[in-house]
């Protein structure tokens, strides 16, 4: 039996899903389903199912991220969208993304059969699952591991004068920590401590061209709270200290 996950943030939504597919018909079963994208991303990494219904434009969710995630964590899930939102950019972002089908809200009984009929007839072409530990599995090449990546990237650097944990970020990408650290090396080649002190030693060395700026408030401001750390990270990036640098480039002291 196939495994379905069903997640909507509108109850009668699920529950219609739920009743209304002959799902026994498909060879499959409603395993579990989640009312918003947090908890449903933690369903899928438990209940590991073969068919994902999702609605990607939840309250305070963003569901293009959730689906990159998704896809990226599980590339053999088949993902059939469900949303109220006639969005046509969105709709192909998300079938670049590897969306089985995009539905628009109310769909019709076709529709969702059609859905179930082409990723059970997909979920049957494709080879054996290859039975290993989660902790084994390394990100899919695709198109939803790259998206991922750049949309961490972005996030780290919007928020890298806050005090940001690899969890956080992880959070924000819908996967697990080791799988975000994982993905962050074979895309951008370093892991994730690296990648936020490359973007604060940065925007350090922009802010040193304002000669009013001492350098320990330069430390608070890209997001060190202890200047001495600050100043081991940036020689150590850099290969001169801080002042030095500030010297040497801007003329300034």
């Amino acid at each position: 039996m196939y495994r379905v996950v069903i997640i909507d943030d509108e109850s009668i939504i699920v529950e219609g899903l739920r009743k209304v597919v002959d799902w026994q018909s498909h060879g499959c079963c409603v395993a579990a389903t989640a009312c918003d994208a947090r908890s449903g991303a933690e369903t899928i990494r438990r209940c590991r199912p073969h068919i994902l219904f999702t609605d990607i434009k939840m309250p305070g969710e963003d569901g293009l991220t959730m689906l990159a995630g998704l896809k990226s964590e599980f590339p053999r899930m088949q993902v059939c969208v469900l949303t109220g939102y006639r969005d046509f950019e969105y709709a192909q972002t998300a079938i670049h993304l590897g969306v089985a089908r995009f539905l628009l809200k109310p769909s019709r009984m076709d529709e969702l059969e059609e859905a179930v009929r082409y990723m059970t007839g997909v979920l049957r072409a494709l080879p054996p699952e290859t039975p290993e530990r989660p902790e084994e599995a390394e990100p899919a090449d695709n198109a939803a591991s790259c998206f991922l990546a750049r949309q961490a990237q972005l996030y780290i650097t919007e928020h890298s004068a806050e005090r940001l944990s690899l969890q956080e970020v992880a959070d924000h990408c819908y996967v697990s920590q080791w799988y975000l650290s994982k993905l962050l090396h074979r895309y951008l080649g370093m892991p994730f401590y690296d990648l936020l002190n490359s973007v604060r030693v940065k925007k350090a060395k922009e802010l040193m061209e304002d000669p009013a700026l001492r350098i320990t408030q330069i430390a608070e401001q890209v997001g060190y709270s202890d200047t001495a750390h600050f100043s081991r990270v940036f020689k150590k990036m850099e290969g001169l200290s801080a002042g030095d640098w500030r010297n040497r480039h801007c003329g300034k002291t």
